[in-house]
């Protein structure tokens, strides 16, 4: 489906009923990826609630336009989605530049996220490993020839400079990263679910900053040894887990995932 977005012509598509006493949970893709690279989270997902996916500017089925690029202007396309939708409220989780973009709609439209699930993310710059932005600064459209992000784009658009033009954009977007301030890391009133791998190009230090800026850390359940009630925010970090492959890690993720959206009580086993 299409929708006239903020001035894109901006692919989505919905699966379940919306219409539901669900919450529908919202999907954002990474850079370079469109709706398709999310399929295995959104079956997963929608078994149980409302799935929506977009293809953000210039990427899958959603041209590029001259507009320039900012994870401020995707949040902003993503909150003119759910209220076109007629949304009012939507969990959501993003992965690597989608989930940077999760943020910023948590920040800028906070009656819109009920819960935030960042997935190899950041919210500053220095969040990456140094080298993840040198590799970026390196990439140019030879490193995506007869890819699938090549392909999708010339479908709708044929022109291998408006593809140069937006590799440019897209260099820019994600080797400058964003700038999230602590106090601004702290105002995010949604729930919050910090996920990265071990071996991803999130340093895990950073993951535990966003963590325990978000509210993580109980000193109750380290005195006890127990959880009373779900903690205000969660960190996931899978072992031997690159940032490509996290990608691909729904059968780990998804239990987890739909535990902390269901707010599911946390167990605690009978020891004494």
């Amino acid at each position: 489906m299409r929708q006239q977005i903020n001035g894109l012509d901006l692919y989505f598509e919905v699966h379940g009923d919306l219409g539901s006493s669900r919450t529908p949970l919202l999907l954002i893709p990474g850079a370079f990826m469109g709706t398709d690279s999310m399929a295995s989270w959104t079956a997963a997902f929608a078994v149980a609630r409302p799935v929506i996916v977009f293809d953000q500017q210039g990427h899958g089925r959603t041209p590029d336009t001259p507009r320039a690029m900012s994870y401020e202007r995707f949040a902003d396309d993503a909150a003119a989605l759910l209220r076109a939708l007629g949304v009012g409220r939507a969990d959501v989780l993003g992965y690597s530049q989608g989930g940077g973009v999760a943020l910023q709609l948590a920040l800028r439209h906070p009656e819109l996220v009920g819960k935030l699930v960042p997935v190899s993310a950041t919210f500053r710059r220095d969040g990456w490993y140094p080298v993840v932005g040198e590799v970026i600064g390196q990439l140019s459209a030879a490193a995506f020839a007869g890819s699938p992000v090549e392909k999708a784009f010339a479908e709708h658009t044929p022109d291998p400079a408006a593809f140069d033009a937006y590799l440019e954009k897209m260099k820019v977007l994600n080797r400058d990263d964003q700038q999230i301030s602590d106090d601004e890391m702290r105002s995010i009133t949604a729930p919050t679910m910090v996920v990265v791998g071990d071996a991803d190009g999130v340093r895990p230090e950073h993951a535990v900053e966003m963590f325990r800026l978000r509210g993580g850390g109980d000193e109750q359940a380290a005195a006890s040894g127990m959880l009373s009630e779900p903690p205000a925010a969660r960190l996931v970090i899978l072992p031997a887990m690159s940032h490509v492959g996290i990608s691909g890690a729904t059968a780990v993720l998804v239990p987890m995932v739909t535990a902390f959206l269901d707010d599911t009580p946390p167990p605690t086993p009978e020891l004494f």
